[in-house]
């Protein structure tokens, strides 16, 4: 009941401040930055900077790898890696999400980009973030509304926040998903959340009339949601589909009642590090305002950005055109002339979409610099997807490319869905 209560305070107050700051984030963000600066007295990797009351721009930017490293002096409860790992580990072998320590909740990331992240949040922090999901991907509502969330790992969150009016039905991405159709079926969910690559799935057994489930609402998470899944899944389930950009750093970024995804600017500190000249694309740098227990402080963030100037909903926060993939996934060749060619993922994803119109499903991975595996549902499409692709990167001055096609899709269950892969062995 307690924690209810929080959650209702804390969706209180989201509403309070977007009605007192809807103009005026960077004041928003200011009073919160002023507050957080306090909480990092008690972290030792921070005191020194929050002692000096330094800005942020002159806290060290951090990525992944040494936020990991640095896990035991950031985060404010002297809670050990090897302590934190040794819960969020047992939880993912037993299925069982619910321990804490301190407690905190301890959670692993999916590991898609080889490291695995380890995140805690406090109680207070867990209703920060199911009051946001509820203002801004669910809904209030007095309805009585069902939840069905397809993820890689449960969490005490749902059960604990389930009511009379709202209920979360969870399904474990590792299971047969043909096994959950008539469980679906007969749940009737109002709100579907899931991956792309699960949703892809799910109305394919809509169409094949298996599945009869009419959801008021779809949210796709975790994945990247490409132009062509997003179309075919508005094709199939008749309406618009929402977003939600999370990772293990935090809620980021929402859709709108537009489908526009807004980073969360009201919490959120959002700083452009631009891989471009024409300043197209960029890797957020984030500095979460609202997580205190481990602070996330002018963390870069390997996803690729491209920005929308503008929105027609009218809000202040900064909007997002697409999220283009990973850097890791930026694929590089050697040209004629020796030098390197960077190639970025959308590219290699519009050749493909374009060679035929039923293209819909594949996976392109770089083995080396001049072998690719590309997978295509619609094999027999193959042969325009390739001269395609190999005509562009001509056009790049990459040639003597070998683009061999494979059978089956790049794809491990339970990992994230990427449809371009670099798996290159860098010299």
């Amino acid at each position: 009941m307690y924690f209810k209560i929080q959650i209702l305070i804390a969706l209180f107050k989201l509403k309070v401040y977007k009605w007192l700051y809807k103009n005026r984030l960077d004041k928003l963000q200011s009073i919160r930055w002023k507050k957080l600066q306090h909480i990092l007295l008690t972290s030792p990797f921070y005191k020194e900077n929050a002692l000096k009351n330094k800005p942020l721009q002159e806290y060290p930017l951090i990525n992944k790898s040494e936020f990991m490293l640095n896990f035991d002096q950031i985060n404010t409860m002297s809670i050990t890696i090897s302590e934190a790992m040794e819960v969020a580990e047992k939880a993912e072998q037993l299925r069982d999400f619910s321990p804490t320590i301190k407690d905190i909740t301890i959670g692993l990331s999916s590991g898609t980009s080889g490291n695995r992240g380890v995140f805690m949040a406090s109680q207070k922090e867990r209703a920060n973030w199911v009051a946001c999901v509820l203002d801004r991907v669910i809904g209030f509502s007095l309805k009585k509304r069902r939840v069905a969330f397809f993820l890689r790992a449960n969490s005490n969150l749902y059960s604990s926040i389930t009511s009379k009016i709202l209920s979360f039905e969870f399904f474990d991405i590792l299971g047969q998903l043909d096994s959950y159709v008539e469980k679906l079926n007969s749940l009737k969910p109002t709100i579907l959340v899931a991956q792309p690559s699960i949703l892809v799935e799910l109305a394919s057994y809509l169409e094949k009339g298996v599945l009869s489930i009419s959801p008021s609402k779809i949210i796709s998470v975790a994945e990247v949601l490409s132009p062509e899944d997003s179309k075919y899944l508005k094709n199939i389930f008749k309406q618009t589909i929402h977003q939600v950009y999370q990772c293990t750093e935090g809620l980021l970024a929402t859709t709108c009642s537009h489908g526009n995804l807004h980073f969360n600017d009201d919490f959120l500190i959002l700083e452009k590090k631009y891989l471009d000249a024409e300043k197209k694309r960029f890797h957020p740098v984030i500095t979460d305002l609202l997580r205190t227990t481990q602070p996330v402080i002018r963390y870069e963030l390997n996803d690729i950005i491209h920005e929308k100037n503008n929105c027609p909903c009218g809000s202040k926060k900064t909007v997002i055109e697409k999220i283009e993939g990973r850097s890791d996934d930026v694929l590089s060749f050697k040209s004629n002339q020796n030098e390197k060619v960077i190639i970025y993922p959308d590219f290699f994803r519009r050749e493909i979409i374009l060679a035929h119109p039923s293209i819909n499903d594949f996976t392109i991975v770089q083995k080396t610099d001049s072998h690719l595996e590309l997978y295509l549902k619609q094999s027999e499409h193959y042969s325009l997807a390739e001269k395609r692709l190999k005509n562009f990167l001509k056009s790049q001055g990459v040639y003597d490319i070998i683009i061999e096609q494979v059978a089956l899709k790049h794809h491990t269950k339970g990992n994230k869905l990427r449809r371009v892969k670099n798996e290159k062995k860098e010299n």
